[in-house]
């Protein structure tokens, strides 16, 4: 399967662009989810925010106008001349769009409506197709000429996983000769009631596998490749989707279709358990997801490959979870110094999981195969196997 992830662009609570993103990814302290009050006034939070300014879409329709878009398009910036060099070598014909998410511009909504309350008027910059989930990918295509096909995949936190394994499928039915696959995901306040209302928040920075832990943190981030099949520094080999049809929002607590997707991509990928060197957790510091994942990596691939989970730094970004923790993974895989994303909680396991062995700070691996874990509401499971080339 040739599918090879050339360029990356990425922004997320640790930064904009490759070398910000690693270094926070690998520093000796966590950063990046900070505590802020902006959206929960009543409940200060800790959330994976992007700060800075981002691009200004004022020269596209009034539809493409969302913050969402916005973070995509800095992504996107980061490796225009690349796309651009495809565009010329393959034509406008011949790349596709596909991407993941599951706000898309719904913060714009509320902060429409809230003006509306106040002023009688939406304003003159809100659009209703904004909200529309499939606009970020029409976004792309619209601002590139591009006329393969787009799709935007909402199933939650795997959407942007589902995207990656999308992609590899169009380059093998030769649908398209490179695709721009990712996902983006912007924070806004239907999302944080939503799980609040859940009880899976968390006040303070996410606690993944610890005894204490309390919920996740919620964020914000978009990742962006260019996926060809000319060979690049990171190949995608292998995917495994499988839905658990358990509960709405409770995984299955067997892990059965998380471990059975793993399965799945490690053979896609003609891997054997004990090729990979690293997984990245989807490690939510929820109780029931981190006890159905740890027993479904302890069944599939044992208690000695290292894992961490990475929502600590960047929080749960989730339509677009799956596409940055590739991006993660694609850090880690072409890092020089060999070094694994480190395991930040508060060091006291909870003793009724299994003994995964978590990645201490400054631990190095030089990893040849990774997994990244990706696990959705309504059992909607996704694992992705990426190779160094």
């Amino acid at each position: 399967m040739s599918a090879f992830l050339s360029d990356l662009g990425v922004v997320c609570a640790l930064g904009a662009g490759l070398e910000p993103v690693r270094a926070g990814l690998f520093a000796d302290a966590p950063s990046g989810v900070e505590v802020t009050d902006f959206f929960s006034a009543d409940r200060p939070l800790a959330l994976g925010h992007v700060r800075g300014a981002l691009p200004s879409l004022a020269q596209l329709p009034s539809q493409f106008g969302s913050r969402n878009n916005a973070l995509l398009t800095l992504a996107l910036q980061q490796i225009r001349p690349q796309v651009d060099a495809a565009l010329a070598r393959f034509g406008p014909a011949r790349i596709g769009v596909v991407l993941g998410t599951s706000t898309s511009g719904i913060g714009d909504g509320e902060l429409a409506i809230a003006q509306h309350v106040a002023t009688g008027t939406l304003g003159p910059t809100y659009h209703y197709a904004q909200q529309e989930l499939g606009n970020p990918a029409h976004l792309l295509a619209t601002s590139l000429g591009l006329r393969g096909p787009r799709v935007v995949i909402s199933t939650a936190c795997s959407s942007s996983a589902k995207a990656m394994a999308s992609a590899a499928r169009w380059l093998e039915a030769d649908l398209v000769d490179a695709v721009l696959v990712g996902g983006a995901d912007s924070l806004c306040r239907f999302t944080i009631a939503g799980f609040s209302a859940l009880d899976s928040v968390s006040a303070e920075r996410c606690n993944p596998m610890s005894r204490h832990r309390k919920g996740i943190n919620i964020g914000e981030a978009a990742a962006l490749f260019l996926m060809t099949r000319e060979e690049g520094p990171v190949r995608l080999a292998g995917w495994g989707e499988t839905s658990d049809a358990h509960h709405i929002s409770s995984p299955e607590p067997t892990g059965r279709g998380a471990a059975d997707a793993m399965r799945l991509a490690l053979e896609r990928a003609q891997l054997r358990p004990s090729d990979v060197g690293y997984v990245n957790l989807h490690g939510t510091a929820t109780p029931l997801n981190d006890a159905m994942e740890s027993r479904a990596v302890a069944q599939v691939l044992g208690l000695e490959v290292p894992v961490s989970s990475t929502k600590p730094l960047t929080a749960h970004t989730l339509g677009a979870a799956g596409a940055l923790e590739a991006a993660l993974c694609w850090l880690t895989l072409t890092d020089r110094e060999g070094r694994l994303p480190p395991h930040w909680f508060d060091g006291e396991r909870d003793p009724d999981l299994p003994a995964v062995r978590l990645v201490t700070p400054g631990e190095r691996g030089a990893p040849r195969a990774v997994l990244s874990n990706s696990f959705a509401f309504g059992g909607s499971n996704a694992s992705l196997a990426f190779i160094r080339s």
